[in-house]
């Protein structure tokens, strides 16, 4: 098929193949995932160590961020040509479904390839020691997640900011504009954000109570 749904339309990707999968499934399957995750995520913890609300949120967090950076944007950087499948992949599905909303990732620009690659490779398993030092109260938690949250931000702005430098015209439609590019991002500018916060007056209260001990 020679067509597509992506902008610009003179975009170029020989071979195309549309979406098997109906939006809604796409997404109604994703929650449901979500869902499972989230539930594994809040209740393990509770069963094996004593942790607060909080931390099973940030657990759940690092968790599912995990997962999504590995198996979902992992996919997308090491198979250039998923907008070909022919077999309904549920991975290659999603990003089929969401290129409507940034057509960079069908064309396999190379910043949204670093940028998702390194996402893949060092923070996505970085996720998962950060959920298991929170859930043993390791001491390294605090600098974990900052270092962590501070990679995810400095991520999401790279995707901005290239994407604007580029003309920003890569969306089919304000719905795919504002609902894919800006919503389905929008936890990572927002969490990330709060916890760099959190974690840097974590350490500094204990720089300080450090400080008081030696005096």
């Amino acid at each position: 098929m020679e067509g597509h749904p992506y902008f610009p339309q003179d975009l170029k990707l020989p071979g195309f193949v549309p979406n098997f999968t109906s939006a809604s499934s796409i997404l109604g399957i994703f929650a449901a995932a979500f869902a499972v995750v989230f539930s594994v995520s809040w209740i393990l913890p509770g069963l094996f160590t004593k942790t607060t609300k909080l931390e099973r949120l940030l657990i759940c967090w690092f968790t599912i961020t995990g997962l999504i950076h590995i198996i979902v944007e992992g996919y997308f950087a090491f198979t250039p040509d998923f907008f070909k499948d022919k077999t309904g992949f549920y991975l290659a599905e999603i990003w089929k479904e969401y290129s409507k909303g940034d057509s960079r990732y069908a064309s396999f620009d190379s910043a949204i390839v670093a940028v998702e690659g390194v996402t893949a490779v060092v923070w996505g398993p970085l996720c998962f020691l950060a959920a298991y030092a929170i859930a043993a109260h390791k001491s390294y938690r605090y600098v974990l997640q900052l270092v962590i949250s501070l990679g995810q931000f400095y991520g999401l702005v790279i995707y901005y900011i290239t994407a604007f430098l580029e003309g920003d015209h890569f969306s089919s439609s304000p719905i795919y504009y504002y609902a894919y590019y800006f919503g389905a991002n929008s936890p990572w500018g927002v969490i990330p954000f709060i916890i760099i916060v959190r974690c840097w007056r974590k350490i500094c209260e204990s720089e300080t109570r450090n400080k008081i001990k030696v005096k």
